[in-house]
Protein backbone atom coordinates (compact mmCIF):
# COMPACT_ATOMS: atom_id res chain seq x y z
CA UNK A 1 0.00 0.00 0.00
CA UNK A 2 1.17 3.66 -0.89
CA UNK A 3 -0.62 5.90 0.54
CA UNK A 4 -4.24 5.67 2.35
CA UNK A 5 -7.02 8.31 0.92
CA UNK A 6 -6.74 9.95 5.03
CA UNK A 7 -3.03 10.07 4.96
CA UNK A 8 -2.84 11.85 1.37
CA UNK A 9 -5.57 14.18 2.32
CA UNK A 10 -3.82 14.97 5.71
CA UNK A 11 -0.39 15.46 3.93
CA UNK A 12 -1.77 17.90 1.46
CA UNK A 13 -4.18 19.97 4.58
CA UNK A 14 -0.51 20.40 6.10
CA UNK A 15 1.60 21.04 3.31
CA UNK A 16 -0.52 23.58 2.05
CA UNK A 17 1.10 26.64 2.81
CA UNK A 18 4.14 25.11 0.10
CA UNK A 19 2.15 25.43 -3.40
CA UNK A 20 -0.36 22.75 -4.79
CA UNK A 21 0.08 19.32 -2.96
CA UNK A 22 -0.55 16.11 -4.83
CA UNK A 23 0.07 13.15 -4.15
CA UNK A 24 0.30 10.19 -6.89
CA UNK A 25 0.39 6.77 -7.13
CA UNK A 26 3.78 5.16 -8.22
CA UNK A 27 5.38 1.84 -8.50
CA UNK A 28 3.73 0.66 -5.25
CA UNK A 29 4.13 4.07 -3.27
CA UNK A 30 3.15 7.49 -3.54
CA UNK A 31 4.94 10.57 -4.84
CA UNK A 32 4.74 13.49 -2.76
CA UNK A 33 5.17 16.49 -5.10
CA UNK A 34 4.13 20.60 -4.70
CA UNK A 35 3.90 22.14 -7.91
CA UNK A 36 4.90 19.80 -9.67
CA UNK A 37 8.17 18.67 -7.64
CA UNK A 38 8.82 15.76 -5.94
CA UNK A 39 9.37 16.49 -2.40
CA UNK A 40 8.47 12.82 -0.88
CA UNK A 41 7.34 9.53 -1.28
CA UNK A 42 5.08 7.63 1.07
CA UNK A 43 4.78 3.77 1.28
CA UNK A 44 2.82 2.26 3.47
CA UNK A 45 1.41 5.71 5.24
CA UNK A 46 5.09 6.62 6.19
CA UNK A 47 6.77 9.34 4.89
CA UNK A 48 10.13 10.37 3.47
CA UNK A 49 11.60 13.47 2.36
CA UNK A 50 13.74 13.99 -0.25
CA UNK A 51 17.50 15.00 1.51
CA UNK A 52 20.47 16.02 -0.69
CA UNK A 53 24.09 17.16 0.28
CA UNK A 54 22.80 20.25 1.27
CA UNK A 55 20.11 19.82 3.23
CA UNK A 56 21.26 15.99 5.14
CA UNK A 57 22.60 18.12 8.24
CA UNK A 58 18.44 19.17 8.41
CA UNK A 59 17.65 16.06 8.62
CA UNK A 60 20.00 14.28 11.05
CA UNK A 61 17.38 13.12 13.21
CA UNK A 62 16.07 11.22 10.18
CA UNK A 63 20.01 9.31 9.08
CA UNK A 64 19.59 6.31 12.02
CA UNK A 65 16.38 4.45 10.40
CA UNK A 66 16.94 3.21 6.79
CA UNK A 67 16.69 5.57 3.76
CA UNK A 68 13.56 4.32 1.33
CA UNK A 69 15.18 1.42 -0.91
CA UNK A 70 14.47 -1.42 -3.45
CA UNK A 71 16.03 -4.94 -4.34
CA UNK A 72 17.46 -4.81 -7.58
CA UNK A 73 19.77 -7.86 -9.20
CA UNK A 74 20.80 -8.94 -5.49
CA UNK A 75 21.50 -5.44 -4.12
CA UNK A 76 19.37 -2.79 -1.96
CA UNK A 77 19.55 0.75 -3.77
CA UNK A 78 19.28 3.31 -0.88
CA UNK A 79 17.11 6.27 -2.53
CA UNK A 80 17.52 10.19 -1.55
CA UNK A 81 14.39 10.22 0.73
CA UNK A 82 14.85 9.71 4.58
CA UNK A 83 11.83 8.65 7.11
CA UNK A 84 10.71 11.34 8.56
CA UNK A 85 10.12 10.90 12.44
CA UNK A 86 6.83 9.95 13.21
CA UNK A 87 6.19 13.14 15.94
CA UNK A 88 6.45 16.07 12.83
CA UNK A 89 2.86 14.42 11.95
CA UNK A 90 1.71 15.97 15.46
CA UNK A 91 3.57 19.24 15.09
CA UNK A 92 2.54 21.10 11.86
CA UNK A 93 5.09 23.72 11.90
CA UNK A 94 7.99 21.53 12.22
CA UNK A 95 6.23 19.38 9.72
CA UNK A 96 6.47 22.36 7.03
CA UNK A 97 10.26 23.40 8.11
CA UNK A 98 11.30 19.57 6.89
CA UNK A 99 9.23 19.94 3.99
CA UNK A 100 10.40 22.92 2.90
CA UNK A 101 14.15 21.86 3.10
CA UNK A 102 12.94 18.27 1.10
CA UNK A 103 11.73 21.14 -1.42
CA UNK A 104 14.71 22.59 -2.09
CA UNK A 105 16.25 19.82 -2.72
CA UNK A 106 13.54 18.81 -5.17
CA UNK A 107 14.49 22.15 -6.87
CA UNK A 108 18.26 21.65 -7.15
CA UNK A 109 17.35 18.12 -8.25
CA UNK A 110 14.98 19.37 -11.00
CA UNK A 111 17.21 22.41 -11.77
CA UNK A 112 20.72 20.18 -12.08
CA UNK A 113 18.45 17.54 -14.80
CA UNK A 114 17.57 20.82 -16.72
CA UNK A 115 21.42 21.12 -16.79
CA UNK A 116 22.22 17.70 -17.80
CA UNK A 117 19.65 17.13 -20.03
CA UNK A 118 21.26 17.05 -24.04
CA UNK A 119 20.61 19.81 -25.46
CA UNK A 120 18.74 19.53 -29.29
CA UNK A 121 20.58 20.37 -32.19
CA UNK A 122 18.11 22.01 -34.90
CA UNK A 123 18.48 21.12 -38.56
CA UNK A 124 19.06 23.84 -41.34
CA UNK A 125 16.65 23.73 -43.60
CA UNK A 126 18.27 24.61 -47.54
CA UNK A 127 15.55 26.24 -49.64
Amino acid sequence: MAASDGFAEFLRDQLEPLGRITVRRMFGKAGVFCDGLMLGIVSDDTLYFRVDAQNRDFFREAADAPPLNYAKGGRVIDLAFWRAPERLLDEPDELLAWARAALAAARRVASQRVRAAPKRRQGRRSG
